[in-house]
């Protein structure tokens, strides 16, 4: 088990490492005094392309090594770059459709191969395809599935090159998330089955001129998915179920990231303080999608302003806003504390992944009394995850 790096923001390696450094030691001592700990590395583009200069990448693992701390995982997620001032959709650029994507994802792997103890498997997670609303045609949409899982193929045979070379087996992680070419289980299950596997199957019998068999067990084996609790609560499914369709069709979970999304319930004596929170939180570079459940159906809202300029709320929103995990409720707004919960559950009796991600990265736009104290804050996280793991 480990966290998320991404709350330690640096665009390029020395801010990185200066942040890691900061923080990584004194929370090990916390949490794993004695006992090696992981760290989940987030590494943007030229935060990659600098660890590799200058003995850093050497340094780096000299420096983990000698503070009994590994990288088992990398957050190959947020590209970065100047245009990130307000992230909101751009945390998407250059999505799968593009070799900038790829080129960056194929430096993570070479970079978590040599990082990467040994016998453990390795997890680089990234972004699910592309951005819906950027393709407003079902041509555009279909070109986007199809050049994405093209350089997904050449991610697979990457990954396959790095195994065969180092014994290290590192699979690729993609993210569902609300308003994202895969966004539940169903867009996941269809691209897997309609795209992903035929596409990557043709090229890699071509390339390795081996079998279909064996081309598809190397699909399913080197491209997982990333189940982010949050994510899978803005579309109101049941983890027991989503675990269960993913198994049924052979689809890996590589790593699940533990995160409470941010639940409204409307109670007409309290609208006006519940939207005055809200106005609270609205200001922020992430995009905050948010759904709310009417009957069988799930309207979609592309971000905050969309539900605070709406004229009647209706029962319950969840939006994508990681609420700390060991809390359910916070003012007059709640969590989805009870889909996390639930996601432990299955950890504890099911064999999906081996690893186990915190992910809480809005601690600068939370109420004060609930950001006081960074360290603090992700060292009760983990314990809160511990206890939970253990009852």
């Amino acid at each position: 088990m480990s966290y998320s790096t991404n709350i330690h923001p640096g665009e390029g390696w020395k801010g990185t490492f200066k942040n890691l450094a900061e923080y990584i030691p004194s929370i090990k001592s916390s949490i794993s005094e004695d006992k090696p700990f992981g760290i989940g590395l987030t590494l943007t583009n030229l935060a990659s392309q600098e660890l590799n200069k200058n003995y850093n990448l050497i340094f780096f693992k000299e420096w983990l090594e000698s503070n009994n701390l590994y990288v088992h995982t990398i957050n190959g997620y947020l590209y970065g770059g100047e245009a990130y001032s307000a992230i909101k959709d751009a945390v998407h650029l250059p999505d799968w459709t593009t070799k900038e994507r790829f080129k960056y994802t194929k430096r993570l792997i070479a970079q978590l191969a040599l990082l990467l103890p040994e016998n453990m498997n390795g997890s680089i997670t990234t972004s699910p395809l592309s951005y819906k609303h950027w393709h407003t045609s079902d041509a555009l949409l279909e070109n986007s599935y199809k050049s994405s899982a093209k350089n997904l193929a050449k991610t697979i045979l990457e990954l396959y090159k790095v195994e065969l070379k180092t014994g290290k087996y590192i699979h690729l992680d993609l993210e569902p998330e609300p308003d994202t070419l895969i966004e539940n289980s169903n867009e996941v299950i269809d691209f897997f089955r309609g795209y992903l596997a035929p596409i990557a199957v043709n090229y890699l019998v071509k390339k390795l001129k081996t079998s279909e068999e064996i081309a598809e067990y190397m699909v399913y084996r080197y491209i997982n998915i990333c189940y982010d609790v949050c994510h899978f609560s803005l579309v109101y499914e049941e983890p027991e179920l989503t675990f269960k369709r993913f198994k049924q069709t052979g689809i890996k979970v590589g790593k699940v990231q533990l995160s409470s999304a941010l639940k409204v319930v409307f109670e007409e004596h309290r609208n006006d303080l519940i939207i005055q929170n809200l106005f609270a939180l609205k200001n922020s570079d992430f995009l905050h999608q948010v759904r709310e459940k009417i009957g069988d159906q799930v309207v979609k809202y592309h971000d905050f302003h969309m539900i605070l300029n709406k004229k009647q709320l209706i029962n319950e929103i969840r939006a994508q806003f990681h609420v700390p995990v060991f809390i359910d409720k916070f003012g007059a707004l709640n969590s989805t504390q009870d889909q996390l919960i639930k996601v432990i559950k299955c950890l504890k009796e099911q064999s999906i992944t081996d690893h186990i991600e915190v992910e809480t990265y809005t601690w600068e736009i939370l109420p004060e009394d609930l950001r006081k104290d960074l360290k603090g804050s992700i060292v009760r996280e983990l314990c809160w995850v511990k206890e939970q793991l253990k009852s």
